[in-house]
């Protein structure tokens, strides 16, 4: 009975890592942005933004903005390697330390969390 249960476990890990493959790969947009003032009151809030972040299956992501920044604006195009396992982006070219990102996928969407004091984050749909 053990035997199955520790097959069943591993089936498990292998279904996730192939569920973050078939979701992340591909375009996301920014659909919401989240920041909080520094007293646990924040929330996401709509925005309307054409930044679109596309996830390869090399490892590669691209951007049409300058992922160094949350706030930044389309134009300014980054690269950066994404590590799956780990849930991270390394991004290319920034000044920040360390240039990790953080993401996770709730349900359809993907979040990005950026290095801030307090909570920042943007949620994107896939395209």
């Amino acid at each position: 009975m053990d035997c199955h249960v520790f097959s069943l476990l591993a089936c498990s890990d292998d279904d996730k890592t192939k569920r973050i493959e078939i979701e992340l790969l591909g375009t996301w947009k920014l659909s919401e942005v989240y920041s909080d003032p520094g007293d646990g009151s924040g929330d996401f809030t709509s925005i309307d933004s054409e930044k679109t972040l596309t996830f390869l299956s090399s490892g590669t992501i691209n951007s049409n903005a300058d992922l160094c920044f949350m706030f930044s604006e389309i134009g300014d195009s980054s690269t950066g390697t994404f590590f799956e396992t780990d849930m991270i982006i390394s991004v290319s070219g920034c000044d920040m330390i360390p240039p990790t990102l953080f993401f996770e996928i709730t349900g359809s969407n993907f979040v990005l969390s950026y290095a801030c004091i307090e909570a920042c984050q943007e949620k994107y749909e896939k395209l």
